[in-house]
């Protein structure tokens, strides 16, 4: 679990490295991080404007410090999710930040251990792989089944493909937290 000054920390590292990027600069990184920083675990960043993503991008596979990957993926939401154009240095106050630190991934046999709004889901079906993180099922008000399609579509499988065996399952968990959960209100620069 990360306290307070650990995500404000996170946030504000994202936002900056975003910042630098957006005006040509170095990128700030952290002075000191605290152990918790320095942990490798995965995670995700998600961009929001006005309630709606506006990109999002992660790192599953811990291959070096998490405050390394936040920034690393705050750079891939804005400029390098294909489903949205680069994020520009007039948008970005308006965007939110919320990032999304991931527990271990662990294989299960059967759905019924999945427990919406608690676990997100990661699925692999051939050369197909799709993750939706844990919140946004709550978001959607998807049931276990709904949440299954959708992670088989996000893999570009077809919706029932969660159903075959040679289909693997993963669940996880997510610290998840936003500018707007530490602050009251968005973050702006």
């Amino acid at each position: 679990m990360l306290d307070r000054a650990d995500k404000a920390a996170l946030l504000g590292l994202a936002r900056g490295t975003l910042q630098a990027r957006l005006a040509g600069e170095r990128a700030p990184g952290l002075d000191r991080p605290g152990p918790a920083l320095l942990e490798l675990k995965g995670a995700f960043v998600s961009l929001h404007r006005e309630g709606e993503l506006r990109g999002c991008i992660g790192q599953i596979v811990a291959d070096r410090p998490l405050c390394e990957i936040v920034a690393h993926c705050a750079v891939s939401a804005a400029f390098g999710d294909p489903r949205f154009p680069p994020v520009t240095a007039e948008e970005l106050p308006l965007l939110e930040l919320e990032i999304s630190v991931l527990a271990p991934l662990r294989r299960i046999d059967d759905v019924e251990e999945i427990r919406v709004g608690v676990h997100g889901l990661y699925l692999v079906r051939g050369p197909h792989r799709g993750l939706l993180l844990p919140q946004v099922a709550t978001e959607q008000g998807w049931d276990r089944r709904r949440f299954l399609e959708h992670t088989c579509r996000k893999a570009g499988a077809a919706p029932s493909a969660w159903r075959e065996a040679e289909t693997e399952i993963y669940v996880f968990e997510a610290e998840v937290f936003s500018e707007s959960m530490l602050s009251g209100s968005p973050a702006r620069s």
